[in-house]
Parts: C-alpha cells; sequence; structure tokens
C-alpha cells in the first residue's frame, strides 16, 4: 500500500519537478477566476480533498486573503506537518464526510489513485459540499504521464466525464465542473 509519509512529499514535491515553476500559481488563478466568473462573486470558501500539503493554500491566500480554506487528506505526516498552519485535517476521499457547501472545491492528482468502489463512494459528497465549482484535475489513459506512476489507475476521459455528468456535475472549463444550480445559470456556449 502506498504511503504518503515525508519522504513522499519530499520526492514528489521537493526532489522530482513533474511541474514547471508557475504552474500551480497559473492552475490556481484559472480555477479561483472561472469559479468566480460563474458564481458572479468572489470565492469566500474551498475545500481541498486529497489536498496533501496543502499546497493550494498559499496561493489561494495570495489571491483572496480572507478566503477559509479546508483541507482533507489521510497522510498522518500532512496533517501533522501543515495541519495547524494551513488547516489540514484527516480525512479521505471515499470517506468524505462534510456538512455544509463550498464555492470552490478542489481534487487534484487523486482520483487516478482511487478504485472505482471509493470513486463512487466519495463522489455524491463531494458533489453535495460543491457549492459552485469542482476542480477536479485527473490523469486519463490518453496522457503521456510523468511522475508518480506506482498504483495510478488508467482510466479514458470518456469514464470520468460519464462518471461526473451522472453524479450532477457539469463541465466548464478544463477540469472544471459546476455544480447543478449554477449550471442552470450558465449560457450554453459557457459549457462543455
Amino acid at each position: 500500500m502506498k504511503r504518503y509519509d515525508r519522504d513522499y512529499f519530499d520526492k514528489w514535491y521537493r526532489r522530482v519537478r513533474v511541474h514547471s515553476t508557475g504552474e500551480m500559481q497559473r492552475k490556481v488563478a484559472m480555477a479561483v477566476t472561472l469559479c468566480e466568473y460563474f458564481l458572479r462573486r468572489r470565492i469566500r470558501t474551498v475545500l481541498d480533498v486529497g489536498c496533501g500539503e496543502g499546497a493550494w493554500f498559499p496561493h489561494l491566500r495570495a489571491l483572496r486573503p480572507r478566503v477559509s480554506y479546508l483541507g482533507l487528506d489521510p497522510s498522518d505526516y500532512a496533517v501533522e506537518r501543515f495541519g495547524a498552519a494551513r488547516n489540514v485535517r484527516k480525512g479521505s476521499f471515499a470517506d468524505l464526510n462534510v456538512d455544509r457547501r463550498y464555492d470552490l472545491v478542489i481534487c487534484s492528482d487523486v482520483l487516478h489513485y482511487l478504485n472505482e468502489r471509493e470513486i463512487r463512494r466519495g463522489l455524491p459528497a463531494l458533489v453535495r459540499a460543491t457549492g459552485g465549482m469542482a476542480y477536479i484535475e485527473v490523469l486519463t489513459s490518453e496522457e503521456d504521464i510523468v511522475g508518480d506512476l506506482e498504483e495510478l489507475i488508467h482510466r479514458p476521459a470518456a469514464w470520468y466525464r460519464r462518471t461526473f455528468t451522472d453524479n450532477g456535475l457539469t463541465n466548464c472549463g478544463p477540469y472544471c465542473w459546476l455544480a447543478a444550480d449554477v449550471a442552470v445559470e450558465a449560457a450554453r456556449l459557457e459549457l462543455g
């Protein structure tokens, strides 16, 4: 079983560079801008499922200093090391249990490591938590993947599209999915 301990994060977050400088900043800026576009206001709340060390947190705070951020991750190391500073708490995708909606829900680089049972178990809760837009970054079998391939599950993009749509999400851009009540307000050409 894969361990998300300090060695894992040191390797994939610090030693091996699979993302170019500035890529995370651009990704966060895009997600925030798109979410605010559809909400027609600034974001106030963010839920980051499978957040790891909470890498989105400093970029979100740079853009929106007052945003309320909650990160959930199954890694004891990430919670112990970044819990207090970045509001990272223990939690997994499959056992997602949140009792409110968030403007922006992030689930980046997680689903391609989970089996179908875990995805089908956690996705309805993620959809319920999405009050505006979900940013669900996932690698598919159509990509030439660079990075952590251990236990990566190759599924076609069509599988993810169908699964997200069947659960009530509507595509609105790169990795971006609107909650049903937000999607009904969108113009047809704004949607994927």
